[in-house]
Formats: C-alpha cells, structure tokens, sequence
C-alpha cells in the first residue's frame, strides 16, 4: 500500500482521504483548518504541520484546493509540493480549477522531474463518502496508470481524457451542460405549474419522451418525483449553487479564452450569479427553480 499525502482535507477532501485510510493506505494529511485536519487523525491517518511536510513523506500526492491560485501556491510556492516530495513521488490534483492553472502545474511539475495529473471530480460530496466520485483525468499515459487503482479507491468510475489539462476540460464542459439542463428542466416545471400540469405527469411524460436528462431524471428540482432529489430536503446540498457558478464561470473564461461561442453557458452563469447573489448560493444548485418561479 502507498503512503499517499492529501493536501487539502474540506468537505470534498476529507471524505475522500477517510475512503483511502479505509481501504488501507497510509495517510498523511494537511489543511489550513485544524478541525478538518482533527478528522483524517481521528480515523487513523497522521497530520502534518504543511503541504511540504506531507509531500516529503508520500508516495503519491493528492490535493484537492479551492482556486487555482491556491493549486499554483501548493505546488510551486517556497516550500510547497514540486520542492518537498521525494523523487518519483506521483503528483495528482483533484481540484476543479481553470485549465491554464492546470497545465501551469503540470508543465513545472514535469521540469522538476515529477509525473502529474490533473483529476477532478464528479459526485458531490454523497459521492466522496460513498466512494462513488467519477475522475475525469488529464495526463501521460504511464502516470495514469499508476494512478487508476488509486483512485479506484475513491470512485467508481476512472476516465482518461488526454494530455495535461484536458481532466479540467471535461470537467468545466460537462457541469456547463449540467447548469444549463437545470435551468431547462426547471423552466419546464414553472411552465407545467402555470398550464395545470402535474408534476408527476411531466416527468412520466418527458423522463420517456425526448426531454429526458440526467437533471430531470435522477435531480429532478421538484418534490416528488425523484425521492432522492435535493428537492425532497427544501434543496439541502449535493453540489451549491455557488460551486456551479464556479465551474459556469470556468466554462466561461475557458470559451474567451479558446473562442469558443457558448452563448446558453454565458446566460446560465448569468442567471446563477443572481441567484447566489440574492443569498442562495449555499442551496443545491437544484433550487434555481425558485428563482425561475420569481420565488427569491
């Protein structure tokens, strides 16, 4: 079994880092914040004092941060990863940042001699207790492969999207899809509500029919229909409202900066910055609808 760093132990991280002690591995973690860091020791992985100190120690590290400002500060800050791990030490970034960030890393990663990957997410944070996250994974062919079984350990699902940075390509265009069939879903369900058609009679008709969707089907943003849908729990989180706009804004400063057009992502961040503005963004993303409905 390695001996694996976590770097970065938030709602997301920590589950994650509990799912790989679990299964045997040891563990050593670091994050800002005492409380998350008292959570990896109390289920029998070490701390460690900072970043550097944890990647000194580790045969593979895994960070999962906020921003890409804080990834480029982990890595190739004094001190950080790219300076601290030991030789063939295999690097691996979970965050979901932007793709320049990315490939910034990888690239000084590689001049230090390191393999890297970056590997973001899909899943939320039932999916990281659950162990059933999906990686989208952008790298060299040999490094992951020496990362798949790893990961294995945290999801059910392990996908190769290419060269460096193309993990956070599929991530920022797959929840650019996932926003915008929100927003569609739900307009649909405002539409039924004002024409007198019952909810549970939309979704038997579309959830067969050529609206199906991953957002209808499994998310569904009214009660009822879908038992598991954040509806059913006044829109407690699976994923916040204020993480998908993150990820919409991603999507948006990936298209400026490529030149791609992708007008119906520009209008989705748009309308789940409003929505997060008017003190929401701490809702699932689910409950736009009550925006469309001219609820909040």
């Amino acid at each position: 079994m390695a001996t694996v760093a976590f770097i970065g132990l938030g709602n997301m991280g920590l589950p994650m880092a509990l799912n790989l002690v679990k299964a045997g591995h040891e563990v050593v973690g670091f994050d800002v914040s005492a409380s998350n860091l008292e959570g990896l020791t109390g289920a029998g992985g070490t701390g460690a004092a900072s970043a550097g100190e944890a990647a000194a120690k580790a045969d593979v590290v895994v960070t999962m941060l906020p921003a890409g400002q804080h990834v480029r500060q982990v890595y190739t800050g004094e001190g950080g990863v790219i300076a601290s791990a030991k030789p063939g030490a295999l690097l691996i970034d979970c965050s979901t940042i932007d793709v320049d960030s990315a490939r910034a890393v990888a690239d000084a990663a590689t001049g230090a001699g390191f393999a890297m990957l970056d590997a973001p997410v899909s899943g939320g944070v039932g999916g990281a207790a659950a162990g059933t996250l999906t990686f989208m994974v952008g790298g060299p062919d040999d490094a992951f492969a020496r990362a798949e079984p790893l990961l294995s350990r945290m999801g059910k699902a392990v996908i190769h999207a290419g060269g460096p940075g193309t993990g956070q390509a599929a991530k920022i265009c797959n929840n650019m899809v996932l926003g915008i069939s929100m927003i569609a879903v739900g307009e649909a369900f405002v539409l039924a509500e004002k024409l007198g058609l019952d909810h549970q009679k939309l979704f038997d008709i579309s959830s067969k029919s050529s609206g199906q969707c991953w957002s209808l089907t499994t998310y569904c943003p009214v009660p009822g229909p879908v038992p598991t849908s954040p509806a059913n729990r006044d829109y407690q989180p699976g994923f916040t409202a204020e993480m998908m706009l993150k990820d919409l804004k991603l999507a948006q400063q990936a298209a400026n900066n490529s030149g791609a057009a992708t007008p119906l992502g520009a209008e989705a961040a748009a309308l789940y910055t409003v929505f997060a503005n008017n003190g929401n963004g701490k809702l699932d993303f689910s409950a736009i609808i009550k925006m469309l409905r001219g609820a909040c």
